[in-house]
């Protein structure tokens, strides 16, 4: 069992990993989740793509390509954490062993796989669950609203787990596809976490790990609480059986089968990320993306609105009619979710289309599809996985976003420290040498200025902390990565006259050349150099700013440091200059 301020990494397990999307973004939160086995297969077909790509980005070790139904839960190791974004299915417990006081569920049905694995684990099973699934979960089937939801939820329960959930719109909190999911947290009573909740409300509302990660207002006044009843195969027959309407609201949480839930409004004023500022200069693109004089009127139909008379198989005549989409699609704005059919050159109603800025229209390549989900720059490339298998294997990704910073608060729960991650999720796993990642390498300053942009506006009159880089530390505020942590000088000699709650922008120093990029502050705390610099013994406190990369001035500016020769606290104005 995980304690608090223990040490240990935290062990964790990925089920129907896909690429990676939860390592990914679990190895962003903090260096400490470490993935000691994952599993991944893909049904029905012979090419296992995404183990493919899996294996190429992380390794072999501790990997299983195999049908889950086949693995022995023996064959799993003990871990902390069990992580997956199981398939959407009919949950339905098909019968129940009186003897032996189990159930069966569904045949194929996957998530009694994950039911079998936790029970079958005993004592051993994991502290903590963390599940993605599609938001449609909590209401599904059509016809008993929220059936399946409530028999993973009393499921989880007589295994002993609290469990909370969020459905969580990617793009609500400043990330680059409109993705909405049901997203799953799950604490053994007796682990660290779930000795911290208290009220079933207050943990909703204010103070579990979801409302931290994701903040939202209640919408409206009213709240669902009640007791899922009776034995799982009970659940599954007669739950919510006469109900219109799932009784789950998009927030909530359920301890000892009582529910509590009510319905979200994000929270966000932060900066934004579009679909613009996920492309790359059409000089990169190859012709197969673009759409021809001649196949663009079809894609403008498919794209447009329409009424279509049609006949049912029993011989009755009814209309079909759907509305208009946006063509193109807009970059200044999240982009539309991916789906599997992303791919191929075929028209859709569903594939993106942008228009570049000489006027022609085109597709996105996979690099980009990457991007909105927020994976590295081709982490799909692979020798034997085409364009089009790359996208489909982003339409049943996750937003590794969302994985980070649900990640981030749960690491807070779990240890009681700050996460510290040396992983960003920009960051490019590559275990394999031999994979060729380097497509784009003859196009190196086109790449500098296709970086991933958000939409923000710079306020001179905000206040500007500039701060020396020592030489052993200036290559890493160089290397272009996105997020960066700058520590100070011991706190002792840190200048009292900088006022640490007026700080917004930071601009690091660099020796011999003066200051250049544009930091958002967007932590200021009291840590160590040993947090984020790997095998540095120094302890002693210091202040730790976690940074976001904004923008750069068009080059570097010289400027003299007034405080100590260390630092300079003044406002961004002071060294504006024209943006690029």
């Amino acid at each position: 069992m995980v304690k608090q301020n223990k040490k240990d990494p935290i062990r964790v397990v990925e089920l129907f990993a896909g690429v990676g999307g939860f390592r990914i973004g679990l190895e962003a939160a903090s260096d400490d989740f470490k993935t000691i086995w994952n599993n991944q297969w893909e049904p029905s077909t012979k090419h296992q793509d995404a183990s493919l790509v899996y294996q190429a980005r992380f390794g072999e070790e501790g990997h299983s390509n195999k049908d889950i139904n086949t693995v022995n839960t023996e064959d799993i190791p003990n871990h902390d954490l069990l992580v997956g974004g199981f398939p959407c299915q009919d949950y339905s417990v098909a019968s129940t062993l009186s003897r032996s006081g189990g159930i069966e569920g569904k045949k194929g049905v996957l998530w009694w796989q994950i039911y079998r694995i936790l029970k079958e684990k005993g004592d051993d099973r994991p502290d903590f669950l963390f599940f993605e699934n599609v938001d449609r979960l909590l209401g599904s089937p059509a016809k008993q609203r929220g059936r399946d939801f409530a028999i993973i939820l009393s499921s989880l329960s007589d295994l002993g787990y609290i469990v909370e959930w969020r459905v969580i719109n990617a793009a609500d909190y400043g990330m680059p596809q409109r993705r909405r999911r049901t997203y799953i947290l799950g604490y053994r009573t007796e682990s660290i976490v779930a000795s911290q909740i208290e009220g079933l409300k207050s943990w909703t509302l204010f103070d579990g790990i979801m409302a931290k990660a994701f903040p939202f207002n209640q919408k409206g006044n009213i709240e669902s609480i009640f007791d899922i009843e009776g034995s799982i195969s009970d659940v599954s027959e007669n739950f919510n059986k006469n109900g219109k309407s799932s009784p789950f609201g998009t927030a909530g949480i359920m301890r000892n089968r009582k529910v509590y839930s009510v319905d979200s409004s994000p929270v966000y004023d932060g900066m934004l990320m579009t679909l613009g500022g996920n492309l790359v200069d059409e000089s990169l693109v190859g012709e197969e993306f673009f759409i021809s004089e001649k196949e663009l009127p079809k894609w403008k139909y498919e794209k447009g609105a329409k009424k279509i008379s049609r006949t049912s198989k029993d011989g009755y005549e009814y209309t079909f009619s759907e509305g208009a989409m946006t063509f193109p699609d807009s970059i200044d704005a999240p982009s539309r979710t991916i789906i599997t059919g992303e791919g191929g050159s075929s028209p859709s109603r569903f594939k993106h289309i942008v228009k570049t800025p000489s006027g022609r229209y085109r597709r996105l390549i996979p690099l980009e599809l990457e991007r909105l989900n927020m994976f590295p720059d081709n982490h799909t490339l692979h020798p034997e996985v085409t364009d089009g298998r790359r996208a489909f294997l982003m339409g049943n990704a996750l937003v590794c976003g969302v994985v980070k910073e649900i990640g981030k608060w749960l690491y807070r729960f779990i240890s009681g420290r700050e996460p510290v991650s040396s992983r960003p999720m920009e960051l490019q796993r590559n275990p394999l040498p031999s994979l060729n990642l380097d497509i784009f390498s003859g196009f190196e300053s086109e790449l500098v200025k296709n970086q991933r942009k958000k939409k923000f506006t710079l306020d001179p009159s905000k206040h500007l902390l500039i701060g020396f880089v020592k030489p052993d530390y200036t290559e890493y505020f160089l290397d272009g990565q996105i997020e960066k942590y700058y520590y100070t000088g011991k706190t002792r000699a840190f200048p009292s006259t900088v006022p640490l709650n007026k700080l917004f922008y930071f601009m690091p120093y660099i020796k011999g050349k003066g200051i250049k990029d544009i930091y958002l502050i967007k932590v200021v705390r009291i840590g160590s150099k040993a947090e984020v610099r790997p095998g540095s013994m120094d302890s002693e406190p210091r202040l730790i700013f976690e940074l976001e990369y904004l923008d750069s001035l068009p080059e570097f500016k010289p400027i003299r440091l007034n405080i100590f020769q260390t630092y300079r606290s003044t406002t961004l104005a002071s060294v504006l200059t024209p943006l690029k």
